[in-house]
């Protein structure tokens, strides 16, 4: 049965050296630029995914797919927080992972430019749903201001149909007050014409209320 990773630890005591890429544990590390090439264009992303949550679906999109060894920088992420070795030294910490990578015959170089990679990939798909955002907001924004333009629009008519509405009965009104004054004065001169032949005068008329 072959080795664990873990079994290939180097504690702090220890001088024993893993070379990987020419390079010895013992070195300090390298800069990023100096183990991966120059990122050419960015990763062909779809303009959504199902899940964005799913961070495997967006590097699946991005086309990052494990190595036939299947160390990734996310089994290193794993590996580093191991019961094993998460309480250890960072050089130690640094020492075990490349002692693990070396044992299976994977460069530090490819750790690297797979870690690159996947951050390429996430910083380009924010930029995607950002792109969205931005376009929805736009378009969200355009359809609110020709909304406020329709209430406008249909306050200024309802306003114009209210003042129709409230002239329509005052005129109603000034005719009906206007045709009981004149029925008050035709009342009153029927009632004066027959009160010289009657002992009780038989027509109403109507006052007016003080």
């Amino acid at each position: 049965m072959g080795k664990t990773w873990y079994n290939f630890f180097v504690v702090a005591d220890e001088e024993a050296k893993a070379t990987t890429t020419g390079r010895s544990a013992e070195e300090a590390p390298v800069r990023a630029a100096d183990l991966v090439p120059e990122p050419g264009a960015e990763p062909a992303l779809p303009a959504r995914v199902d899940n964005a949550t799913d961070l495997d679906e967006i590097y699946q999109s991005a086309q990052i797919a494990p190595a036939s060894h299947g160390y990734t920088v996310l089994k290193v992420a794993d590996m580093l927080q191991s019961e094993h070795i998460r309480a250890l030294p960072p050089d130690v910490k640094r020492k075990s992972i490349l002692v693990a990578l070396d044992a299976a015959g994977v460069s530090i170089n490819e750790i690297v430019e797979d870690a690159v990679r996947r951050d390429r990939a996430l910083d380009t798909y924010e930029r995607v749903l950002q792109r969205n955002l931005d376009e929805l907001k736009a378009q969200k924004q355009k359809e609110n201001a020709e909304l406020e333009e329709e209430i406008a629009r249909r306050m200024g008519e309802l306003r114009a149909r209210i003042e129709q509405n409230n002239q329509a009965v005052s005129q109603q009104l000034e005719q009906l007050e206007a045709w009981q004054s004149r029925k008050r004065t035709e009342e009153q001169r029927i009632a004066d014409a027959v009160s010289y032949f009657v002992s009780e005068n038989p027509v109403t008329v109507t006052r007016t209320e003080s």
